[in-house]
C-alpha cells in the first residue's frame, strides 16, 4: 500500500518555475515506478513524466521534454517534477501515481498549477 501526497503547486509567471514533489508512505516505495500526469479543466488526465523505481530510466511527454525534469531521493520517499520556462497551456491540477509493470494504482489527490500570460 502506497498513499502519495503532491505539494509545490501555485501560480506563476510564463517563463517561470515551480517544483512539484510528491511524497510517499510506505516502505515499499523504491519498489515503485512513478508518473506525473496532468488533466486541464474539461480535457482527459494526460501523461507528463515518469521515472523508474530506481531512478535510472526517466521518460517525458513531447510537450515537456526539455522543459520538466523527474527526479526521486528514495530515501526521503519522495519524487520531483522540476517545472521551468512554463506556459499558460501547462495549467493543470498534476498528479502523481505510483505502479508496476504499466499499472498505476496509487494516486495522490493532485495539486493545481497555474501559468498566467
Amino acid at each position: 500500500q502506497v498513499q502519495l501526497v503532491e505539494s509545490g503547486g501555485g501560480l506563476v509567471q510564463a517563463g517561470g518555475s515551480l517544483r512539484l514533489s510528491c511524497a510517499a508512505s510506505g516502505r515499499t516505495f523504491s519498489t515503485y515506478d512513478i508518473r506525473w500526469f496532468r488533466q486541464a479543466p474539461g480535457k482527459e488526465r494526460v501523461f507528463v513524466a515518469g521515472i523508474s523505481f530506481s531512478g535510472g530510466s526517466t521518460y517525458y511527454a513531447g510537450s515537456v521534454k526539455g522543459r520538466f525534469t523527474i527526479s526521486r531521493d528514495n530515501a526521503k520517499n519522495t519524487v520531483y517534477l522540476q517545472m521551468n520556462s512554463l506556459k499558460p497551456e501547462d495549467t493543470s491540477v498534476y498528479y502523481c501515481a505510483a505502479g508496476r509493470r504499466d499499472i498505476y494504482n496509487y494516486w495522490g489527490q493532485g495539486t493545481q498549477v497555474t501559468v498566467s500570460s
